[in-house]
């Protein structure tokens, strides 16, 4: 009997990736809520998703036959590791491909986008025009050309980050506790936090979440930001401590922040997260629904390069069994 494959989430699902996925098992394309999910996953022997639903213990007790889990995605927030492990199921993911993404390049690109648009204030000036107007006056806004942006976090996307804002004439300081500063570019400063924070017009996360980052990023981090500074996060909305950041929005110590991520990220719906509230009458804010991976290039180098992967652990496993 042939493996069962559910790709849960398949909207603009890669055909090549189907087509390699069906030489090995049966496929399912399914575009599933939570409760179709746990509906169709009893028989299933691999579950591909996206970011949709939280794999848990609930969804691991429904699933009999399940062996594996991918996800084209580098953070597993989404999944409940200890349940997977404690039910057999393995996860495969994009976590530590470090050549493969490389070369994938849209949420270093995304970041970029939110930083100009957040100061070009892009979004408002869209929405003027479109209502029937014309004033230019009212989006005077500000350059990336001169100004010290800080990443926090120099691995994979923070490299690219810094090599597309040098192309802008900015300088660009970074912090990394295990990064060398004989591994850094030349046109890159490396730093302590705190110094960073209070040198830096524009901040950007591009650090993993794990138990000792989760929260990371509050209140003593946002007293020691510039006033006047900008904020960016494509990373995890886990790592920031969303009270403080909400705070210094208030405040004015954050002229304005561009977010692609929160935390518990809800597809039934995020109108009452306070940051949401938030947006929808200060435009300084900007908020993209986790987009920043989401290109039609990205997705589809992803998910042939994840099929190749999940196709041999469910060979190697059909042997083991």
């Amino acid at each position: 009997m042939s493996d069962q494959i559910l790709v849960s989430e398949s909207e603009r699902f890669s055909v090549q990736a189907a087509e390699r996925l069906r030489s090995i098992g049966e496929l399912t394309l399914a575009d599933l809520d939570r409760s179709e999910l746990l509906s169709a996953i009893e028989q299933v022997d691999a579950l591909w998703i996206r970011l949709r639903h939280q794999i848990d213990e609930e969804v691991f007790a429904a699933a009999r036959n399940l062996r594996v889990i991918a996800s084209p995605t580098t953070g597993l927030n989404h999944i409940d590791l200890e349940s997977a492990q404690r039910h057999g199921v393995r996860v495969i993911s994009l976590r530590g491909e470090v050549e493969f993404l490389r070369e994938i390049r849209a949420t270093a690109e995304h970041t970029i986008g939110l930083m100009l648009a957040v100061l070009r204030k892009l979004p408002a000036a869209t929405e003027h025009v479109i209502a029937g107007n014309w004033n230019r006056d009212l989006f005077c806004g500000r350059e990336l050309h001169g100004k010290t942006v800080g990443i926090v976090g120099f691995g994979r996307l923070g490299r690219v980050v810094a090599k597309y804002l040098h192309a802008f004439d900015t300088r660009v300081i970074a912090v990394d506790p295990i990064v060398q500063q004989d591994q850094v570019p030349d046109y890159v400063e490396m730093m302590p936090l705190h110094s960073l924070l209070g040198e830096s017009d524009i901040v950007t996360l591009h650090v993993n979440l794990c138990e000792q980052t989760k929260g990371f990023f509050g209140k003593e981090q946002f007293d020691r930001m510039k006033t006047g500074s900008w904020f960016i996060n494509t990373s995890r909305g886990e790592l920031v401590d969303e009270t403080a950041f909400f705070d210094a929005l208030q405040s004015g110590k954050l002229t304005g922040a561009a977010v692609d991520v929160l935390s518990d990220e809800r597809t039934n719906g995020m109108s009452h997260h306070p940051l949401v509230a938030y947006a929808r009458q200060n435009p300084q804010l900007l908020i993209t629904p986790h987009i920043g991976g989401c290109t039609t290039e990205s997705m589809i180098k992803t998910e042939m390069f994840l099929a190749e992967k999940l196709c041999a652990v469910l060979q190697e496993s059909s042997v083991t069994r």
